[in-house]
């Protein structure tokens, strides 16, 4: 094992090569990320292209639930990346390979969770949009058949990044893609592609593609355990391990509160859509546009908040606390300063993307509009998701986790209610609508990346 530990342990020199090694793991992070995304894409394409306005109503309800379930549930199996590489900057094969037992039977209980969600989904389609139609609750049914594999194949997801090989996952998630694609053309609107005689399932068949693509992926992680050079040794999947209660709930305890984040992150954007609907169609529409727009840039400091996390506990696990602090700082300095590159793009290019959405002009001007604030809140984003992953590494998750929620609840959507509706009477007409609830999503987003920067900075001095 004292090969594995050395190539575990071992730092590039200085600052140039812990850059490098950020960006080739943020690199194939990205890709994989970006894969997945396309699930997403590939469905609502699907659907819009064969006129099922119906469907698109459904994905959209279906995906708002859908996504808030598995995005809160997948957040806790992130536990997994600081605890996998610690072990695997130790050298502990064993207990690497036990603590990857414990994310099983962790994603085990995970998914019965999801899948209990899924399966009776009423309530909560109720609560999102106040009725629970029989095609959103078959769609979600659909949906819940695939949720054991996703949420196995994120401890996976979780050992490929922890020792470093992101394209153990990334690969898969490409291919799953394609899989996605043909399964779609099969399931959703076969006789666009001439396969006549094919049942037309529309968003019924999403569903089922998005479910058997999830048992693809996870039969592509058993084979890559029984075959790839790197992974055998490991030995993750060689034998049976009972549940261990005292490593359950220390796996809980990181991975709740980053649970916790995510809910606290969708379900901002949530109901921040919600409010703003009360200020008429065209307010709404460039939200969404503004939302996509911010999704799509969040990918890139994600990918080097992940890919920051890992570096860092393997250096820990490595007994190199010093570099690790090293690592932690240009992490996130690479996505602090990557992220006001994309800023500055977005700023200049806000005009164009806005009139790429909508040919509605009312929609675009709201929509340039509010670009201009997703681009000023870049750099405080990339700044508290990289401080964030990175202090997960030294198991701090729920003191940053409840500044967050403080920051997005408190200030963001509470002061969008007060500013963008004008509860007082007192906001300028340039916040009034959705624009007051984005100008306050970036003033929590800037005092959550305050306190989780400083909290970053006193753990690090320690760690000298």
């Amino acid at each position: 094992m004292r090969e594995v530990r050395e190539r575990a342990a071992a730092a590039p020199a200085g600052i140039p090569g812990l850059l490098r090694e950020l960006l080739r793991l943020a690199g194939a992070v990205f890709v994989g990320q970006a894969a997945i995304i396309g699930f997403g894409v590939a469905d609502t394409v699907m659907l819009g292209r064969s006129g099922d306005t119906l469907g698109l109503a459904t994905l959209s309800l279906g995906q708002a639930v859908y996504m808030t379930t598995y995005l809160s549930l997948a957040g806790v199996t992130q536990a997994l990346l600081p605890a996998l590489g610690r072990e695997f900057g130790a050298g502990r094969r064993q207990q690497l390979a036990a603590v990857f037992g414990q994310g099983l039977w962790l994603a085990a209980l995970l998914a019965l969770i999801g899948c209990s969600l899924l399966s009776w989904p009423q309530p909560l389609l109720r609560l999102a949009a106040g009725s629970d139609a029989a095609l959103p609750v078959h769609y979600l049914q659909i949906l819940a058949l695939g949720m054991p594999a996703a949420m196995l194949f994120r401890t996976h997801v979780a050992l490929g990044q922890a020792v470093g090989r992101p394209m153990l996952v990334t690969l898969p998630q490409g291919l799953g893609l394609a899989c996605k694609l043909a399964l779609n053309v099969l399931l959703v609107a076969p006789e666009r592609f001439g396969l006549h005689g094919l049942p037309h399932l529309g968003v019924l068949g999403c569903a089922a593609a998005t479910s058997l693509t999830q048992w693809l992926l996870l039969g592509s992680a058993c084979w890559q355990h029984a075959r790839d050079p790197g992974l055998r040794p490991l030995r993750a999947l060689a034998g049976w391990v009972r549940p261990h209660p005292a490593q359950l709930r220390a796996l809980l305890r990181l991975g709740l509160p980053i649970g916790a984040s995510l809910l606290v992150d969708v379900s901002s954007f949530t109901f921040m859509a919600l409010f703003i609907a009360r200020t008429g169609n065209v307010q709404l529409a460039a939200h969404q546009i503004a939302a996509n727009v911010a999704a799509v840039l969040y990918m890139l400091p994600l990918a080097l908040s992940i890919a920051t996390g890992s570096v860092v506990a393997r250096r820990l696990g490595g007994g190199q606390p010093a570099e690790a602090a090293r690592a932690a700082w240009t992490g996130v300095a690479a996505a602090v300063v990557l992220s006001a590159c994309a800023a500055l793009l977005l700023f200049e290019l806000r005009h164009v993307v806005a009139s790429w959405y909508s040919n509605d002009a009312r929609v675009a001007a709201v929509a340039w509009h509010l670009l201009a604030l997703v681009a000023a809140y870049q750099v405080f984003d990339a700044l508290q998701a990289c401080s964030a992953f990175a202090l997960r590494s030294w198991h701090i998750a729920a003191l940053p986790g409840a500044m967050y929620a403080l920051s997005l609840w408190g200030v963001g959507l509470a002061g969008g209610y007060v500013v963008g509706l004008d509860v007082t009477g007192w906001t300028p007409a340039w916040l009034l609508g959705a624009a007051g609830f984005w100008a306050s999503y970036t003033a929590g987003l800037a005092l959550a990346a305050a306190g989780i920067g400083a909290l970053l900075w006193q753990t690090t001095r320690r760690s000298h």
